[in-house]
């Protein structure tokens, strides 16, 4: 009970639901003010104005907000008018819903920026259906004049809003970061308590999964944290992130050599105890994220140095000369030290968020302007998007397929007060790949029943005028909250939403008939939107030779700047940032791959791409990203190395990576190491300060190898591909 409560705790202080209970607010300003000005007829349109802006309106950098925001206003005014116009006009405007679906849908192209403005221009359309034409003796141009006034005063609420709450996302925004951290942290404490079988090891699609997430979550995190960090607690906020992105790096390092220790039943005590104290670590990940959400400060962290290090001094007490390279000591004091990192990483991170360490901030303010996506709208997606074999373009035309079927079969049906419930369920329910149709299709409807009970014991009660404009905020405040957290939820407080307002908006009518034709007209939706997923389809196969290009590319870049002689002269410099640049690009199209990947397994399995290879390939990536962390790590360590010593093998590992990866034939390559292992001495497992060299050796060989196997699984994965597109060629001849 204890856990779901802090769980319950965690949803309430989250940034998505403060920008839900802000737009919540907001509409119920406006809807309260336009109703004691105007009247009820007023405040219901200009409720749909303002619904119909709401959302693109997310926890954001607060540059360009407004602007951000002004495309479903502007675009949403025109097609309300016209939709007004047509309204006692099926045909055409049938006519016009058509075309301006493809057009709105088209707004796909801009990706994460482009999706809500297709949902609010989309509204405007289908909640324009709802408010009756030229009612109560209100004209054309004053029923447009309630949407623009409901329109444009949300757009200056919501601007001014996200300013004012902008350091209070900055901090939610990093503490949902730091849980989404102490999550991956725990899945990788139970991959070491699972040497002993008292727990289960979790699945490598589970791990890389986690990774792709957080990946994205990093960046929308850099956007709003990395903005202007010119105040001191910005600035320690970004500082954090920063140090949040290393912490990432050595988690992913601790991987190493895990399996190889896994398998001696000499290491499982020792990897047991590990995976204890990354527990413990991501209790205090966790903490430092509640702390954030609470806006308090964290409690003091206590440092597990002192047990690591006996750690290492009783594996080197109990080692066993050996021939083996490298022995196990040696691989089991590599996974200590790496833990040791991490554990450092959260003692600075500790420190950073108490306000006992003063930000780097030439770093932060360099990382301000490499790391912030742009926020202006610029013409390049479009411009790109026309050709046919474009997931956008034809998205957009299977949607415009879809809303010119459900809009057909609500004029046939014997219920047509409320056709547009069919129009909307298809909008919200048809996604861009049949695995996030199906997911919502599924939750559409379960929430939908739900809902209808809902506000059918509430609607029965025959509440007044008031609270039902009270309740219609209060129902999209939930609904916006869980959009694309808990889509469920949002189904739910969506029907009551809509229930709500077609109550208020053609009053006279039956409740019952309401409910049942908002049932009816849910599950004919949703079947036409399930149908359409198959229509024109945009099958993941088809964007796999682009996002494994790009993966492959990435890791060359990544491996070429981190094995250059510059990381032998200085460790925070204009390199150093310039290596972040590159990191960051690597994870990024490992964590397209992945949710690429993932989302084939929805679909059929003829047109599945090669999924074994493709999981190879990105459990390679993940490695060859930790063994080049390794090496960075050690070269840290390296104060008693001489430059020279290291240079060599470095600049050597540095071209074989890259000709594996960029070369078109890998087979070519030489099997020979990059460099001859220096001698171990056997007294090196008595001191904690042993010989690096050899393992930085060992790094640099494995990194190789790795390489090497990883453009063979994608040279296999596009092998696949374009048999099967010959196959297809073949087939059409």
């Amino acid at each position: 009970m204890r856990k779901r409560f802090k769980n319950l705790l965690r949803i309430l202080l989250s940034s998505y639901v403060t920008t839900g209970i802000s737009a919540g607010l907001g509409l119920l300003i406006i809807a309260a003010s336009v109703f004691f000005l105007f009247g009820p007829l007023a405040a219901s349109v200009a409720t749909v104005g303002a619904i119909v802006c709401i959302p693109p309106d997310r926890a954001s950098p607060r540059r360009n907000k407004f602007f951000h925001l002004l495309p479903a206003a502007v675009i949403g005014l025109p097609l309300f008018a016209c939709v007004q116009i047509l309204h006692d006009q099926p045909l055409y405007l049938g006519l016009l819903l058509v075309p301006a679906t493809f057009v709105a849908f088209l707004a796909g192209a801009w990706g994460k920026q482009g999706v809500p403005i297709v949902i609010s221009i989309m509204f405007a359309m289908i909640f324009s259906m709802a408010v009756p034409s030229q009612s109560h003796g209100v004209s054309l141009l004053v029923t447009c004049g309630y949407f623009a006034l409901g329109a444009t005063a949300y757009l200056l609420y919501a601007t001014a809003s996200n300013t004012l709450l902008n350091d209070r996302y900055r901090a939610q925004v990093l503490g949902e970061i730091f849980l989404s951290m102490g999550a991956l942290m725990r899945i990788q404490g139970s991959r070491f308590g699972a040497a002993l079988g008292q727990y289960p090891a979790p699945q490598p699609g589970e791990l890389m999964q986690k990774q792709a997430e957080l990946a994205d979550e990093l960046q929308a995190a850099r956007n709003i944290l990395l903005e202007s960090p010119r105040q001191p607690r910005r600035q320690q906020l970004a500082a954090m992130l920063i140090n949040l992105l290393e912490l990432r790096d050595h988690l992913l390092a601790s991987e190493l050599d895990l399996d190889a220790a896994a398998a001696n039943p000499d290491c499982a005590a020792t990897l047991d105890q590990l995976g204890q104290i990354i527990g413990q670590l991501a209790k205090a990940v966790e903490n430092m994220g509640d702390a954030l959400l609470r806006g308090g400060i964290p409690p003091s962290f206590t440092d597990r140095r002192s047990e690591l290090a006996d750690l290492n001094w009783n594996v080197a007490g109990n080692a066993q000369p050996g021939t083996d390279f490298p022995p196990v000591w040696m691989l089991l004091r590599g996974l200590i030290h790496r833990v040791g990192n991490i554990n450092d990483e959260i003692v600075k991170l500790n420190r950073l968020a108490r306000g006992e360490a003063e930000p780097d901030l030439a770093l932060v303010r360099t990382a301000w302007k490499l790391f912030v996506s742009p926020t202006a709208w610029s013409w390049r997606p479009f411009l790109l998007l026309w050709r046919w074999d474009a997931p956008p373009l034809r998205h957009a035309l299977r949607a415009a397929l879809a809303v010119g079927t459900g809009y057909c079969l609500s004029l046939a049906l014997p219920w047509a007060t409320h056709g547009y419930w069919i129009l909307l369920t298809i909008v919200v329910v048809l996604r861009g790949s049949l695995s996030q149709t199906l997911e919502r299709r599924d939750a559409r409807v379960a929430g939908t029943v739900l809902g209808c009970i809902l506000a059918a014991g509430l609607l029965v009660m025959n509440p007044p005028l008031l609270l039902l404009m009270i309740i219609v905020p209060v129902a999209q405040a939930i609904s916006h909250s869980f959009a694309i957290k808990r889509y469920l939820i949002t189904s739910v407080s969506a029907t009551v939403l809509s229930l709500t307002l077609a109550h208020l908006l053609s009053a006279g009518t039956s409740l019952e008939f309401h409910v049942f034709e908002r049932l009816g007209d849910t599950l004919i939706g949703a079947g036409i939107a399930w149908a359409f997923s198959y229509v024109l389809p945009s099958w993941e196969r088809g964007q796999i030779v682009a996002l494994v290009n790009r993966a492959v590319l990435a890791q060359a870049r990544h491996a070429k700047i981190a094995l250059s002689r510059s990381q032998l002269q200085a460790i925070d410099d204009e390199f150093e940032l310039e290596w972040r640049l590159a990191r960051k690009e690597a994870f990024d199209s490992l964590s397209a791959l992945v949710q690429a990947t993932r989302r084939s397994l929805s679909e059929p399995r003829a047109v599945r791409p090669a999924l074994e290879s493709l999981e190879q390939l990105l459990a390679r990536g993940h490695q060859l990203l930790a063994q080049l962390t390794a090496v960075k790590s050690l070269l840290i360590r390296r104060g008693h190395l001489e430059h020279d010593d290291i240079s060599e093998p470095m600049h050597i590992a540095a071209q074989k990576i890259d000709a594996a990866l960029t070369a078109p034939h890998s087979h070519a390559l030489p099997d020979a190491p990059v460099y001859k292992a220096w001698p171990i001495e056997n007294s090196a497992a008595d001191s904690l300060d042993y010989d690096l060299k050899p393992l930085i050796l060992r790094r640099l060989n494995l990194s190789v190898d790795i390489a090497i196997k990883l453009r063979e699984d994608a040279d296999r994965a596009l092998a696949i591909r374009s048999a099967e597109n010959r196959q297809a060629i073949g087939d059409k001849a």
